[in-house]
């Protein structure tokens, strides 16, 4: 079963790229208002993925309610989702919204996926996400902000926890399309009317933008956002997700202040503390805790898919 954990490793290392995306972006954010900056990453992606999708399955059609399905899909998962984000980080600091960002959402995939899948919570995956939650924490309230829960933040902290809860509905919402469709023809067509829905919201933003100032590292983060944080990385996720579930697959967003702490560190100067590093050992602990699965555990789930 060693294919079995590729689609771990693909996580990891899609998780891994996000991280990284939180330093490379700044590099964009000098030039472009984060809506046109986040317009721009999805809208030169979804063409590619078009592309991709005709040559790759010989056609691009979805049935009508499908299209309606995936419609609302992209308009929350992309375009609401994208905004929130930014301004979470705008009305609260960046350790409150790091980590509301991201802990809660694995354990809201958990929560609500028997609405959408079969899944179930197991002790497994509850031991190694615990683990991997309290990694998260060191390395987030670890560094040089601490978790504020004052009265002024308290518009971005609920953004945040937002942020978490609709990402977790989202990701749900992908699975039973997936078992329809491909995760190429499923992710194309979220990313179209996500790009198509963020438009109106880059209005006034395009104006400010000193083209001159396109430099080598902004290119560089332009083509970092619509080839690796976008194409590739929804790709391999959506198609980790849907062979090994989406209740095991969120809780590896757990890598992403992982990687942004080492990303920072690298290119501009961040000091990574010692709790850092312990909580970055904790949570890869409790992710290789949650993608182990005992030799006897599989022949069971493999002897049950047969008798069905």
């Amino acid at each position: 079963m060693k294919h079995h954990y590729i689609y771990f490793i693909g996580l990891i290392l899609v998780s891994i790229i996000w991280g990284a995306n939180f330093g490379i972006s700044r590099w964009a954010m000098d030039v472009f208002t984060p809506e046109v900056f986040v317009f721009i990453r999805f809208f030169f992606a979804f063409p590619i993925l078009f592309v991709l999708l005709y040559k790759l399955e010989g056609g691009i059609k979805v049935e009508r309610n499908d299209l309606i399905k995936l419609a609302v899909i992209g308009f929350l998962g992309v375009s609401i989702l994208e905004l929130l984000v930014m301004y979470s980080i705008k009305f609260t600091t960046l350790a409150n919204a790091s980590l509301l960002n991201v802990a809660p959402w694995p354990i809201f995939v958990a929560l609500f996926a028997p609405l959408f899948t079969k899944e179930v919570m197991t002790k497994r995956i509850l031991f190694g996400g615990s683990m991997a939650f309290v990694g998260v924490a060191l390395i987030i309230l670890g560094g040089n902000q601490a978790f504020d829960l004052s009265s002024q933040y308290m518009l971005g902290n609920l953004l945040a926890l937002l942020v978490s809860l609709i990402g977790a509905l989202f990701n749900l919402a992908c699975i039973p399309l997936m078992k329809k469709y491909s995760a190429l023809r499923v992710t194309t067509w979220y990313i179209f009317f996500g790009s198509i829905f963020l438009f109106p919201f880059t209005i006034g933003g395009w104006s400010a933008i000193e083209w001159s100032n396109l430099t080598l590292p902004v290119w560089g983060a332009i083509f970092y956002n619509v080839i690796l944080c976008t194409i590739t990385a929804f790709l391999v996720w959506n198609l980790a997700m849907r062979r090994v579930g989406a209740t095991k697959s969120n809780f590896y967003r757990y890598v992403v202040p992982a990687a942004a702490a080492v990303t920072g560190a690298l290119f501009f100067g961040e000091t990574i503390l010692f709790t850092q590093i312990i909580g970055a050992f904790i949570i890869m602990s409790g992710l290789v805790f949650i993608g182990y699965e005992r030799k006897n555990d599989l022949n069971k789930k493999y002897d049950r898919s047969k008798l069905a």
